[in-house]
């Protein structure tokens, strides 16, 4: 049985616009909007899935629409950067002068652990960085969106290095290295570079060691958890009878329908997800229409009007419409 982590599998944050949310990922990163669901835990809650052409695992941002929650303070003992992967340094000239044009905050670029990259944000001052892939080896990408219209050479296609802030890092250590087959890999100042499986940009976790900063409080514009890959309901089975084992708090198996999943603390306020590579995003949707429609898994389809009542209107008809 193959129980290795394969890499990062999804990471989900918090956003105050659902609407604003999908014009920012697919007008402006050029990622498709394959699920437009509720939040399973929360069904009064959008739950937003942008990946790549396919909705291949490893490509995955998503989004919570919390009604009414406050604004999220950046801070250490949270996932504090997401990060996407791009083709080539040339790629990040590219997004830095498209962010300029279409007014997106954007830093730099600026190299790290031997790689170029560019930070920038949103609306709700949510952190990203765009990494080049020139010079990375090791978990494969996905495949660009084809209606989006930023050109196919720059496109984002899969996550990237993301890196979570912690007040204690020999504790996060221990957990990716003993518990997670994670190995460190580079470090730089305060920032130390972790790989596992195959390694490369798609299987990259960032710790940043900050002992001395004030922790950050959750709301939107922060990152509520990040997922890993884990082959299988087998795979993911034999992990939770790990971290059972090492007692700590922890989910249990959860059915997501798209993928199955198991949630535990990996640190103090830092929450991680394993997640199945399967069974995917198209099982209730047509790939030419998935993302146009409110999508409910089974066990919530009859609640579809109590839903439907809750949740404001939201048109995503275009959801596979070709951007200009």
């Amino acid at each position: 049985m193959d129980t290795q982590i394969r890499g990062l599998h999804h990471v989900t944050a918090m956003t105050s616009s659902a609407e604003k949310n999908y014009r920012f990922f697919t007008d402006i990163l050029g990622l498709r909007m394959i699920k437009k669901t509720v939040n399973q835990d929360d069904i009064e809650t959008y739950h937003l899935y942008f990946t790549d052409d396919t909705g291949a695992p490893g490509t995955d941002m998503t989004f919570f629409d919390f009604p009414q929650i406050p604004k999220g303070t950046k801070g250490t003992n949270s996932i504090s950067r997401t990060g996407f992967r791009v083709p080539t340094d040339a790629s990040l000239e590219y997004w830095a002068q498209r962010f300029t044009d279409l007014a997106v905050a954007h830093g730099e670029i600026k190299e790290r652990f031997g790689k170029k990259y560019l930070e920038f944000h949103d609306y709700d001052d949510q952190l990203f960085q765009l990494v080049s892939d020139e010079k990375n080896q090791g978990v494969a990408g996905g495949t660009p969106w084809k209606n989006s219209n930023v050109p196919a050479e720059h496109a984002i296609f899969g996550l990237g290095s993301t890196i979570v802030t912690v007040a204690k890092f020999d504790h996060l250590k221990l957990v990716l290295e003993n518990l997670l087959g994670f190995k460190e890999t580079a470090a730089e100042g305060s920032m130390h570079q972790f790989e596992v499986g195959e390694g490369g940009n798609g299987a990259t976790i960032i710790v940043d060691d900050q002992p001395d900063m004030i922790p950050a409080q959750e709301g939107y514009g922060n990152v509520h958890h990040l997922a890993l890959r884990v082959a299988d309901d087998d795979a993911l089975r034999d992990w939770i009878e790990k971290i059972n084992a090492l007692e700590f708090p922890n989910s249990g198996f959860v059915d997501r329908f798209y993928f199955q999943s198991e949630y535990f603390l990996a640190a103090p306020h830092v929450l991680f997800e394993l997640a199945t590579d399967g069974p995917g995003f198209l099982q209730d949707e047509t790939y030419e229409h998935a993302g146009e429609n409110l999508s409910l898994p089974p066990h919530l389809q009859s609640k579809r009007k109590e839903i439907e009542e809750y949740v404001r209107p939201f048109d995503t008809s275009d959801a596979n419409k070709k951007r200009q």
